[in-house]
């Protein structure tokens, strides 16, 4: 009895901890754990959205996978993620690197500038690059004048270039979180270790690997979380800059969700993509949660 007794936890008993998040959880559910069971739902029927549903049984999740069309978007969204994730992380460690190492004048002022992206809302940053990357905008007008005319080209209208347009634009908004979350992680690593590293006659790229990448895990498993939510459900930029054109070269699941609930009244289509993103979404992040994890032990 005495050793049952040690072995509990100091404090309130577990059942009435549970009281005090039980208000949270059931926030929690009814705002998200609901409407998406909704979701699963309306993923199994065929719906217009106005007339009697039918039932699908898993028919929308099988065109998933097998009509090109549906699948596309999927493939858009991953090669995005080298764009909205890989980039920006790779850059942004490239940054926090060189800041770390040499004293920069305005510092607060680079960073600033860099996060300023993060503080903008999408639909103005598509605006934005909508105006910068039209066929008489800012980007070709440059060419031009530097004599690179024949490179000129409507850009978010070119099947090749749409989809690496958008994103490079989501490149430009995620590295500054990633630099500003790394510099941060960098002010964290000793001193000491970079000291021991140069006596051992460590050079600027073995001490990059040996102690600041090692030290940056944590930021680097927040970054790379982020930064690979944003790019699956990018909809804003898609939508204002593209609306998933020309044809469907730019679209990606959350436009498609868009689409087909509000333009093309497959409901049960569009749930069913919606459904599929976010585990997609639950399975990438765990992944990456695991990875880091899996290093630290």
């Amino acid at each position: 009895m005495t050793s049952r007794y040690r072995r509990r936890a100091p404090g309130e008993p577990r059942a009435v901890g549970y009281l005090y998040v039980l208000p949270a959880l059931a926030f929690y559910g009814a705002l998200l754990l609901f409407p998406f069971g909704q979701s699963v739902w309306l993923s199994l029927l065929h719906w217009d959205g106005f007339t009697a549903a039918t039932w699908a049984g898993g028919a929308n999740y099988h065109d998933l996978l097998t009509d090109p069309e549906l699948r596309a978007p999927f493939a858009h969204a991953l090669l995005l993620l080298v764009f909205y994730s890989a980039l920006p992380v790779a850059i942004g460690l490239l940054l926090a690197a060189l800041l770390s190492r040499a004293r920069v004048r305005g510092m607060t002022f680079f960073r600033t500038v860099l996060f300023l992206p993060q503080v903008l809302a999408l639909i103005v940053v598509g605006v934005a690059w909508r105006s910068i990357l039209a066929p008489d905008g800012l980007l070709n007008d440059v060419l031009r004048a530097v004599g690179l005319g024949a490179a000129a080209r409507p850009w978010l209208g070119d099947y090749d270039w749409a989809l690496p347009a958008v994103g490079i634009v989501g490149t430009w908004v995620g590295t500054g979180l990633c630099m500003v979350l790394f510099l941060a992680g960098a002010q964290r690593i000793p001193r000491e270790l970079y000291e021991a590293a140069r006596l051992d006659g460590a050079g600027p790229l073995r001490e990059f690997l040996a102690v600041t990448l090692p030290g940056l895990r944590p930021q680097i498993a927040v970054a790379l979380t982020l930064t690979i939510v944003a790019g699956l459900r990018n909809f804003d930029l898609i939508y204002i800059t593209t609306s998933g054109g020309p044809g469907n070269a730019t679209s990606v699941p959350a436009y498609e969700v868009y689409h087909r609930a509000f333009e093309t009244n497959q409901v049960g289509s569009a749930a069913a993509i919606g459904v599929t993103l976010t585990v997609l979404i639950f399975v990438l992040t765990v992944c990456v949660s695991r990875l880091v994890e899996g290093r630290r032990t």
